[in-house]
């Protein structure tokens, strides 16, 4: 099956015991990292413990795929702001505060919106709708990111996401933790494209532009134990959904 962004794909059944065995034992001992879908995995978690007991309930679904598969691609999820129109205190909070902890770059073009990768340095792209001139935000120092982030790994600091959500959303919007999963006032969108022509259409009030997080980077937050925050990676090429069931009577 060929889905509508021309991704192929191919499904396949393995039933012979000496293949399965052998699969069995390759992963043995491997370490599991969810990359997407740890709602839907401690949903079935719960679900499992109310059935109680053995049987299929007690095995989830799964996609497998090696982080060093260079099919795998990983891309970035852009912050979208409303609530900002009529609200001057916000959009002084944004100024004041991307002025206080950011060195600003105006770029010549909304297209260099989303950063290029090979910054060490926190970093990400905002427009927003009142006078639509692109900026490029880097973060003057590490230790800005450390202060509101404190308690947390140092490769959870590194994050632009965590940065962003907790100076900009946390901070100058004060939105809660609460506004951020309900979608007070913030919207996503994965296409650079479609972020860009909502804030200069005014559809959205400003607009945080990301880049695309390595995959080494989610390997480290993920060996702290700690989860991304949210949007933080959009894992490419996406597996339909439904192409296997597990029938629970």
């Amino acid at each position: 099956m060929t889905d509508h962004e021309g991704t192929r794909n191919s499904l396949w059944r393995i039933a012979d015991p000496d293949s399965i065995a052998a699969l069995q034992g390759a992963l043995a001992d491997a370490e599991l990292l969810i990359a997407d879908g740890h709602h839907r995995y401690e949903t079935a978690r719960v679900y499992a413990e109310e059935v109680g007991g053995e049987g299929d309930h007690r095995y989830v679904l799964m996609l497998l795929v090696a982080l060093e598969d260079p099919g795998l691609l990983i891309f970035p999820t852009h912050r979208l702001l409303t609530g900002l129109k009529d609200d001057a205190d916000k959009q002084i909070a944004i100024r004041d505060t991307a002025r206080r902890d950011f060195d600003i770059e105006e770029l010549g073009d909304p297209r260099e919106l989303e950063p290029p990768g090979g910054n060490d340095r926190v970093a990400f792209g905002y427009m927003d709708s009142f006078f639509k001139r692109p900026f490029r935000f880097t973060l003057k120092d590490q230790s800005i990111a450390d202060a509101v982030l404190p308690g947390m790994p140092e490769p959870y600091r590194h994050l632009d996401t965590a940065v962003l959500e907790a100076i900009f959303l946390r901070g100058a919007l004060h939105m809660t933790e609460d506004d951020i999963s309900h979608l007070r006032d913030l919207d996503y969108s994965k296409s650079l494209d479609d972020a860009i022509e909502r804030v200069e259409s005014g559809a959205a009030d400003a607009g945080f532009f990301m880049r695309a997080t390595p995959v080494e980077q989610v390997r480290e937050v993920a060996a702290t134990g700690e989860a991304m925050p949210p949007k933080s990676t959009y894992f490419y090429p996406k597996v339909p959904t439904g192409l296997v069931f597990n029938p629970l009577a």
